[in-house]
């Protein structure tokens, strides 16, 4: 790999991360636009309300930069970009296509997709700490609580999958992919991409930072562009939980003509599990907390642990 591959791979990278995360936060406004009947992001720069996204970055920008008078300054701004930077990191190993189609190819893809996954709660942690406020303080260690307990079932999905395909390669999961895997490994998709929805805190997991029960939780004495730092980590998780669901249980690139269409396929599968993200922040209402953890603890992970299960006893039989 030369310095201009190189370089070429970090740009696109570095390009879809500040892209694709404000495409799907402009579709969440036309989403919900449309199925709660809601007029104001509509009309924004006129046709379709193509300039609602715009009219919100302006808003950020002109609101006050504010930091409390007791708040730890250093902590407090760093926050939102270690929030932020490990959706960064996990894009980078995404592949989206086929022939080597991928930011940097990593052996160990799973395993450090799912550490630096769980970087992302020190932002919270460090926000709602160094806020000087004890409610935020409580909702960044709800946010910690939640963030943990999901992670455990997310991590068993994964591993089913990397079982199935024998390599723990986020490349080599993608080539060892057959159509029968979808129905096979149906129960570890769902727990998986459930476990990631409460990880990124999305409706219905989104008690700890309920906007309108505790005032965004961890984030309540966030203003202006660092505010906006965290709402953007929220939709680069989304972009990267699809992007990582589709690799593991959807194939990929795999689909008609995959080898001249195949980064069109990764993103249309990839979308299209965006738009079920924004729908179920629409159809249904938040858990409370102790449904959320109790979801977590009796019938995600018995569910994880039935799909390795059932995964160890195909590959027995197939082999």
């Amino acid at each position: 790999m030369n310095l201009l591959d190189t370089l070429l791979r970090c740009v696109g990278t570095l390009v879809a991360f500040l892209v694709l995360p404000l495409v799907v936060g402009q579709a969440e406004h036309k989403v919900m636009a449309h199925m709660q009947g809601r007029l104001g992001p509509m009309y924004a720069g006129g046709f379709h309300g193509w300039a609602q996204l715009v009219a919100d970055g302006v808003k950020f920008v002109q609101k006050e930069d504010v930091v409390p008078a007791g708040a730890d300054r250093r902590i407090f701004r760093l926050a939102p970009a270690v929030a932020l930077l490990p959706y960064l990191l996990v894009l980078l190993v995404i592949p989206v296509g086929p022939n080597g189609l991928v930011g940097q190819a990593v052996d160990a893809g799973i395993f450090f997709v799912l550490a630096v996954m769980g970087i992302g709660v020190l932002g919270s942690l460090m926000g709602g700490w160094a806020s000087a406020n004890k409610f935020s303080l409580l909702g960044a260690l709800r946010t910690a609580a939640q963030l943990m307990s999901y992670e455990l079932p997310m991590l068993l999905a994964a591993a089913s999958v990397a079982m199935a395909a024998g390599t723990v390669s986020l490349p080599g999961i993608v080539d060892a992919f057959h159509w029968w895997w979808v129905p096979w490994q149906l129960i570890g998709a769902f727990v998986f991409f459930t476990a990631g929805l409460a990880e990124l805190q999305r409706p219905p997991f989104d008690m700890p930072v309920a906007d309108s029960e505790i005032i965004f939780g961890a984030y309540t004495e966030y203003t202006g562009l660092r505010f906006a730092l965290f709402l953007l980590s929220e939709y680069a998780g989304i972009v990267v939980l699809c992007g990582l669901t589709t690799v593991l249980f959807l194939g990929g690139w795999h689909g008609p003509f995959s080898d001249g269409l195949g980064v069109v396929w990764t993103l249309a599968k990839t979308f299209a599990l965006a738009f079920v993200v924004l729908w179920l922040r629409v159809t249904y209402p938040r858990l409370r907390e102790d449904q959320l953890m109790r979801f977590a603890w009796t019938v995600l992970i018995p569910l994880a642990l039935a799909q390795l299960a059932l995964t160890g006893i195909v590959k027995v039989a197939i082999s």
